[in-house]
């Protein structure tokens, strides 16, 4: 049996680095941290853990699930969903509340990557 010590990181496919690095960087106030690749991307810190954006200029996140928690998304803990809620919605995110009844939402960043936001108190 393989042993998993701790998450790393996730990569998602993004077609526009500066719409991409406005959305996770400036909306979500990401940590973006240096990368010495040569392909186009970004790579952003939170604690232990990064995420990854990796340019694919035909990308297209698939969304087939009505409720967006059911399809491949990314989550990340937050303090207030209600202010999480209010800046999504002043910059014209789409968001979906979690049907489950915690307090979560789902957004989708510029290229319908979804993202899990949930207030962790």
């Amino acid at each position: 049996m393989i042993s998993i010590q701790a998450p790393l990181h996730v990569a998602i496919n993004v077609r526009d680095l500066a719409r991409a690095e406005a959305f996770y960087g400036g909306l979500l106030g990401l940590n973006k941290v240096d990368r010495s690749l040569k392909f186009a991307g970004a790579w952003y810190q939170v604690n232990g853990f990064q995420l990854h954006l990796i340019v694919a200029k035909d990308w297209r996140a698939s969304s087939h699930h009505p409720k967006w928690g059911r399809n491949a998304h990314v989550a990340f803990a937050i303090d207030d969903l209600e202010a999480a809620k209010a800046a999504l919605m002043e910059a014209h995110c789409p968001v979906q509340i979690s049907a489950s009844g915690r307090a979560a939402l789902f957004t989708q960043d510029p290229d319908g990557n979804i993202i899990e936001l949930t207030q962790v108190v």
